[in-house]
């Protein structure tokens, strides 16, 4: 496999083709629990999938709880 070919996108909704719902939470769950950077582009997948599917009141809706829940101020990364 040639890395520089790669498509992220396409690897994770190939592996996470099929999944029921318990499948689903399953994956957030342990991506979330875990900390690992490497979780990251997964869940960002997801929730492409989650925005792309979701009418303007949820994805307000989805914004608003994230903004609310954004610490005020964090320390700055090394």
């Amino acid at each position: 496999m040639n890395i520089a070919s790669l498509n992220l996108r396409q690897a994770i909704m190939y592996k996470m083709q099929g999944s029921d719902a318990n499948a689903v939470e399953e994956t957030i769950s342990d991506a979330i629990s875990s900390g690992q950077e490497k979780t990251l582009p997964g869940l960002g997948v997801l929730f492409e999938v989650l925005w792309q599917n979701s009418n303007e009141n949820i994805r307000q809706e989805m914004v608003q709880t994230i903004a609310e829940h954004m610490p005020a101020q964090t320390a700055k990364p090394m």
